[in-house]
């Protein structure tokens, strides 16, 4: 009995923090970032790097519209993710990451990547504004691991 009770509140906890496990696709609208690019068309590489605590580089401006290739590579010693999003999206990500620090990603706007692993990621930026690139591994964005990409 007590089994199948864990299990029901492990469910509902799951449901009701869904929005928050790094979906932040907006029904028909896209990513509060823009969208999944097309490998096949061409695209602007940028090579960013995940070490200790630090991303290289911490900054990047896009033009509205652009196609962004982007390279990551794990130099440090550690797992480190990339997670491309609003802060506030990242935020509440990060929360649900604390209760479940091995959790795995499977969206277009992230990855985690084992040290000396590299994955690239295709994003097209279709909305103006800010935005923030973050390790949600526990702890780690909170020792400064983000970058932000500026659309102009």
């Amino acid at each position: 009995m007590k089994i199948s009770i864990a299990i029901g509140a492990l469910a509902a906890a799951l449901i009701a923090t869904a929005p928050a496990l790094g979906h932040e696709h907006h029904g028909a609208h896209g990513y509060s970032a823009g969208e999944p690019g097309d490998p096949k068309q061409p695209a602007r590489t940028i090579e960013v790097l995940l070490s200790e605590m630090e991303f290289t580089p911490a900054r990047i401006e896009v033009k509205r519209g652009e196609q962004i290739r982007f390279v990551l590579r794990n130099t440090g010693k550690e797992d480190h993710e990339f997670l491309l999003a609003t802060t506030e999206e990242n935020l509440k990500h990060a929360a649900v990451m604390k209760k479940f620090p091995n959790m795995e990603h499977d969206e277009p706007n992230g990855v985690r990547l084992a040290p000396n692993k590299t994955a690239e990621i295709v994003w097209k930026f279709t909305k103006a504004g800010t935005f923030e690139y973050s390790c949600l591994i526990p702890d780690h964005r909170d020792y400064g691991m983000t970058g932000h990409v500026t659309v102009k």
